[in-house]
């Protein structure tokens, strides 16, 4: 088994340099990253003495896997040669970096047309790439609200960009390589360069992102985790599976204790990045009382801090908590009112207040400011359906798929925009994809359930309702009651006496605690002798009558699909 892995002068020094590196090429996103990350390291170890070949970029500290994809080291008179060119490209880069950053990409280009380095051809091809993407934007709204104007911008360029990194070999170029693979469709292609960028510099986190996107679901990440060329107990990998199935919606307590490890002090306990991360894992394991403790840790060491600002909102949209939500609405939005997670957390605010209408616009101004942003088309189809507006909200859900195709929010929203308007083959449909991409959801299930026995299928209901309870509260009523009137109607008497007794048996269970709580206090507050015992069991009849409790408001939210946990009864979230 691979030791663990820890933060030394080597790894500071591959994080300086990537800062560095994904800085000097416009990789904003992997430059933010490591930057934060870098932050999160305990000042001794980051000011330790660098080691003696700092001069190096980007060291693996570990071996890689033995089955990953590795790259030949350049010869080293290829090296001297590529410091030699982008030693004379120096000025012509700064040039262009500064062009790139003012978003004038066809004058950076311009000026990097004589240059030779890979630096430079990394810069001259990412700026025409940006410039062709704001061309194919200018083209998409053109045909605005025309039956010609396709679903999403279409970039005409990427064949023509990826024949000029075709036989790239730097790891910057490799990235770009598998950034047009994946926008192309090509998937196993793009995993192949991604693979191979990050053997040779593991530490561009876009370059992670991509590979993260190819990827469809949790099984195909646990195919690709043992491809990767770090092995599993580096931090570079553990990042990337706690990462991709928070994108899935499906991080388990394994992923919490990753964080947790990730947080400890031999890594990065400062790094907010992590600590955001761990939120939305707790977040989307329902956890909300800790996801948001999380978020208050975060807000205590850096209260303007706006990345996953919308999930805080989701969670205090989930736990009802107006006030909290007014004041972080108030605060954010004097930050930077014309971000799209602001706007959501407005949104959010509105739609507890039931304000769908308020909440409907700042949803539609996120999607304004990026048409991608999946959450804002969610939240908007929740509020369409608070509304009853169903045509409207399987519009948005529709934009939401559009966007991205393994969310399954989009998709159950979709089954119940289509159950609102009774047209429940349509809604199973959807239903069915959304099971695909979550095949443990009580909810999604039940809703599988309701709508066969609208169809008068009562057998597939039952089957469905058999599937919700694997993963349902032990304490649920709801559905043993459905399953036992299903089979009572199908004249099955003794399958549906075998519900309601178990019905009868959660109920009893909560009587006695109420009982034994009744008993146990006159004693544990009296001078008897037993008070120290009646005490103790006092306590624990408490703590379980507190979680019987809980556990059924748990289940009666998750079976009316609270806002965050991708339903559409109560409007927002997701």
């Amino acid at each position: 088994m691979a030791s663990a892995v820890i933060v030394d002068a080597d790894m500071v020094a591959a994080l300086r340099d990537a800062v560095r590196e994904c800085g000097d090429r416009g990789l904003i996103n992997a430059f933010k990253w490591a930057s934060e990350l870098l932050l999160g390291i305990p000042d001794q170890k980051r000011r330790a003495p660098p080691p003696p070949n700092e001069a190096v970029a980007a060291p693996i500290t570990q071996p890689r896997h033995a089955n990953a994809p590795r790259l030949q080291s350049l010869p080293e008179n290829v090296r001297r040669q590529e410091k030699e060119w982008e030693e004379e490209d120096r000025d012509y880069i700064t040039t262009a970096r500064a062009l790139f950053d003012g978003k004038d990409f066809v004058r950076a280009v311009h000026w990097l047309r004589t240059c030779k380095s890979a630096k430079a051809q990394f810069l001259s091809v990412y700026s025409q790439y940006m410039a062709s993407e704001k061309q194919a934007l200018r083209d998409w709204y053109k045909l605005d609200k025309t039956r010609h104007q396709p679903i999403l911008p279409v970039n005409t360029s990427l064949i023509d960009l990826l024949e000029m990194v075709r036989n790239a070999t730097d790891p910057f170029l490799l990235f770009l390589k598998a950034l047009f693979l994946c926008r192309l469709n090509r998937r196993e292609e793009a995993i192949e360069s991604a693979l191979l960028s990050i053997a040779s510099y593991p530490w561009n986190w876009s370059t992670w992102m991509v590979l993260g996107e190819c990827l469809g679901d949790s099984e195909e990440l646990s195919s690709m985790l043992p491809l990767l060329p770090l092995p599993p107990t580096h931090p570079l990998v553990q990042m990337f599976q706690i990462k991709t199935l928070n994108t899935f919606h499906s991080p388990t307590d394994n992923e919490l204790g990753l964080c947790d490890r990730l947080l400890g002090e031999e890594l990065f306990p400062r790094s907010l990045w992590i600590m955001s991360l761990r939120a939305g894992v707790l977040y989307h394991m329902h956890d909300f009382n800790q996801a948001a403790t999380q978020f208050q840790k975060i807000f205590a060491v850096d209260p303007y801090r706006i990345d996953d600002i919308d999930i805080y909102s989701n969670i205090l949209y989930v736990t009802e908590d107006q006030s909290a939500l007014s004041t972080v609405a108030h605060e954010f939005t004097i930050i930077d009112k014309d971000r799209p997670e602001i706007c959501c957390l407005i949104g959010n605010y509105f739609s507890l207040r039931n304000d769908h209408e308020k909440a409907i616009k700042y949803f539609k101004r996120a999607t304004q400011l990026d048409r991608t942003y999946l959450s804002a088309w969610t939240l908007m189809g929740h509020e369409y359906v608070e509304t009853k507006n169903s045509h409207a909200a399987i519009e948005a859900y529709r934009k939401a798929v559009d966007v991205n195709r393994k969310d399954y929010r989009a998709w159950y929203g979709l089954g119940q925009a289509y159950e609102l308007l009774s047209m429940h083959q349509y809604a199973l449909h959807y239903y069915q994809r959304a099971t695909a991409l979550r095949p443990y959801d009580v909810r999604i299930w039940q809703a599988q359930g309701i709508c066969y026995e609208e169809m008068g299928r009562p057998r597939e209901a039952m089957e469905c309702f058999k599937r919700a309870l694997i993963g349902a509260d032990p304490y649920e009523t709801n559905i043993h009651l459905k399953l036992a009137k299903l089979h009572n109607d199908l004249d099955e008497f003794a399958e549906a006496a075998s519900y309601h007794r178990r019905v009868m048996d959660v109920c009893q269970a909560a009587r006695d605690l109420v009982l034994a709580k009744e008993l146990l206090e006159p004693i544990a507050s009296s001078n008897a002798e037993e008070v120290g015992q009646a005490t103790e069991l006092l306590k624990r009849a408490r703590i379980a009558l507190a979680k019987m409790q809980a556990d059924a408001a748990q289940a009666q939210s998750q079976t009316q699909a609270p806002h965050g946990a991708g339903g559409t009864s109560q409007a927002g979230g997701v």
